[in-house]
């Protein structure tokens, strides 16, 4: 197929971590810089991003609590929880 978009991550090209997309049309990916950054997934448009402190070396994972979703990952020996509206 063709590529709809591209998003340049900043460092040394070392990632580690993987991606996840969410049926909301959101792209979450670490980057070598620390951040985790969420993307539309239409358009690849960076829609927010956090400094985690930190190396990411693990993959973003959601899960849902009484109907309410969340995005979690690892960074360093830290774990991250995050609510999405």
């Amino acid at each position: 197929g063709n590529i709809r978009w591209e998003y340049p991550m900043p460092g040394p090209s070392n990632m580690a971590a993987g991606t996840l997309s969410t049926a909301g049309e959101l792209v979450f990916a670490g980057d070598d810089s620390g951040h985790l950054v969420v993307l539309d997934a239409e358009s690849g448009k960076l829609l927010w991003q956090f400094s985690m402190g930190r190396a990411i070396f693990a993959s973003p994972m959601t899960y849902s609590v009484r109907g309410r979703q969340y995005v979690a990952i690892a960074a360093g020996s830290d774990i991250f929880s995050f609510g999405l509206f």
